[in-house]
């Protein structure tokens, strides 16, 4: 999805000789996706990227479901998921289904005796409390609140926490995340209608060659397990790279909202794209200026997804009792709106402050374990107050 970009050091031609200053090769990688038929990056390792010195067992980390089917709005106390030491184990997926996993987390410390890698996702990362670095192969994303970070399937990757207090919304999409089709023209840019331009894309940095000898551990998920395995040498012993697959950030702050005359529908907030979901976010805007205008959203049914909703800072009109971090689950199949007395509450207002993110999803979520242990009990029949 991103553009071509180059970092470090690439032969003038791909496929052929590159050698170092002893005159020895470097290691050339092919990183693509969708076979050879999509985007792709070469990437040139001090060392093959192959040598693999130790397996250890393997072990199950698959989503836990609690309920495959329902039919009921569902709440969530997502700050309520308790912080743990370690990046992986403090990921708690709340929300699954065969297109993506929707995932909470509150690690204290950043990783530092492993790499990960997840070899079946690409992991859209949003930070709602903390800030740090991400460092891959490919170099450095500084990050903080607000920031989207988009690493794609089988990127290896640690994040350095500058801080212990860290909250993060992840969604692993099983397909490609992109930017929405309708904001490219048909060669790729985005357009000017798009609420965001590649100025606001922010691609790595400071690529760091760590060319060393070791045991190094790469924790790769694949298909629900996660296998450890052991390599010879640093990961990130990558002298250059160029081509249009890699990690990028994006802050929701540089999203501008598209508003009109009267109240403009979900789509106007996407941000991202998957197969059989979107990504939204809702910032704050100012609110629709027809004379009549009603502010708060329609009661709308949403017969064909699901809709994920993750408050993240502001004043939410439409709803009662919101909290950070909180979110909402609105099944596809029954109709969804303003709680009661927020319609007429809206009208006149000027503007909203409100932060969030919202999921989309086109085949039914279902609920796991951990997401029953923080759910509000109460809000299914919110309305009725």
């Amino acid at each position: 999805m991103p553009h071509y970009h180059k970092l470090g050091n690439v032969p003038h031609k791909r496929h052929t000789q590159f050698r170092k200053p002893d005159g020895t090769l470097y290691s050339e990688q092919l990183f693509s996706t969708e076979g050879f038929s999509s985007n792709s990056t070469l990437l040139y390792h001090c060392h093959p990227p192959t040598e693999i010195v130790k397996v250890d067992e393997p072990y199950n980390v698959a989503p836990r479901v609690a309920e495959e089917k329902m039919l009921k709005h569902r709440s969530f106390q997502g700050f309520n998921i308790q912080p743990q030491d370690d990046y992986l184990q403090s990921r708690k997926p709340v929300l699954v289904n065969s297109d993506c996993h929707i995932v909470l987390a509150a690690p204290r410390q950043s990783m530092t005796d492993y790499f990960y890698k997840n070899a079946d996702a690409d992991e859209l990362l949003f930070i709602h409390e903390g800030a740090g670095v991400l460092h891959t192969q490919y170099g450095q994303l500084p990050f903080g609140y607000g920031d989207y970070l988009m690493v794609p399937r089988g990127t290896i990757y640690q994040i350095k926490f500058t801080t212990t207090e860290n909250r993060l919304f992840i969604v692993e999409s099983f397909s490609p995340i992109r930017y929405p089709k309708r904001y490219l023209s048909q060669y790729g840019q985005l357009l000017e209608h798009a609420p965001y331009c590649e100025r606001d894309i922010r691609q790595p940095q400071n690529l760091e060659t760590i060319d060393e000898a070791g045991d190094f551990l790469i924790r790769i998920k694949k298909k629900g397990v996660m296998y450890p395995i052991h390599y010879a040498h640093h990961p990130f012993d990558v002298v250059g790279w160029d081509g249009c697959e890699y990690p990028f950030a994006f802050s929701i702050h540089d999203f501008e909202p598209i508003t009109g005359r009267v109240h403009q529908p979900p789509p106007v907030h996407q941000t991202f794209e998957a197969h059989n979901f979107v990504v939204c976010s809702f910032c704050p805007r100012l609110f629709d200026y027809h004379p009549q205008a009603i502010p708060a959203p329609y009661n709308h049914s949403n017969i064909d997804s699901d809709e994920v909703l993750y408050y993240v800072d502001g004043d939410f009109m439409s709803r009662k009792h919101v909290t950070r971090g909180m979110i909402t689950l609105h099944p596809g199949g029954i109709p969804h709106g303003p709680h009661p007395g927020a319609v007429e509450k809206s009208i006149g207002a000027k503007e909203t402050k409100e932060l969030a993110v919202m999921v989309d999803t086109f085949h039914p979520l279902q609920i796991t374990q951990e997401a029953l242990e923080i759910e509000d009990e109460r809000y299914t029949m919110s309305w009725a107050e």
